[in-house]
């Protein structure tokens, strides 16, 4: 088995984003009322929302734009209409290797985080993925915003020492003829891994395709699903 880490960078791993760690001050201040940060980090970063607006840090109605565009109207779907046209046009799927910039430019695709792309390509002998071992790098414009454990610390360390024991963390195993490589994502460039199409989609269409390629089989701990005619039989 070989894992490679390739330089191109970040952040906690699916059981560990779930025991955050806060610290609790306490004054003992008689006149002094404090009330402990949440433990629920939704809870704490609306308590962080609700001070810099109280502030004037932040407009909220620009702040609920910015979360509704990267979690519903782009997010995941984007990244799979890339999967399923690289699927179906072998031509498209050449370009989108060779340059990634221009290929998802050619579908209105780039911009904010993820102005230099690299595609990677997944085979039968090879499996790719990716992670930002500095931060939480993440190409937005394809993926949304990057779910909680693909931020953390457990997540970016292991994914480099222990690639097969985090893919099978994910449900994955991969057999030990299959190379892993690790790509390690900067501020100045960013991967997507193009995912094995499933056995069994011969007659589908891109639409019926895209459904198919789940936003972990596009950073590579999980493939793209079945379809639901061959996950019957």
């Amino acid at each position: 088995m070989t894992t490679n880490l390739t330089q191109g960078g970040a952040g906690e791993d699916p059981a560990a984003a779930e025991h955050g760690h806060h610290h609790d001050h306490d004054h003992h201040d008689p006149d002094h009322h404090h009330q402990d940060v949440p433990s629920d980090p939704a809870l704490r970063v609306k308590a962080l929302e609700s001070l810099l607006v109280a502030k004037v840090l932040v407009d909220r109605g620009a702040l609920d734009e910015l979360i509704d565009t990267y979690e519903h109207r782009v997010g995941p779907r984007n990244g799979a209409r890339v999967v399923a046209k690289a699927w179906t046009d072998p031509a498209y799927r050449r370009r989108l290797l060779a340059d990634a910039d221009a290929a998802l430019a050619e579908l209105d695709y780039g911009g904010m985080q993820g102005e230099h792309m690299v595609v990677v390509e997944n085979t039968p002998s090879i499996h790719n993925v990716v992670v930002c071992t500095l931060c939480s790098c993440y190409p937005w414009p394809v993926l949304g915003l990057p779910p909680v454990w693909y931020k953390s610390a457990p997540y970016r360390s292991r994914a480099v020492i222990d690639p097969r024991g985090v893919l099978r963390e994910f449900g994955l195993e991969l057999g030990e003829d299959v190379e892993v490589r690790v790509w390690d994502s900067t501020a100045e460039l960013r991967y997507l891994v193009l995912p094995e199409r499933p056995a069994h989609t011969a007659g589908l269409t891109e639409d019926e395709l895209a459904a198919l390629v789940t936003r972990d089989s596009m950073i590579g701990v999980g493939k793209a699903s079945a379809p639901p005619a061959a996950a019957s039989a």
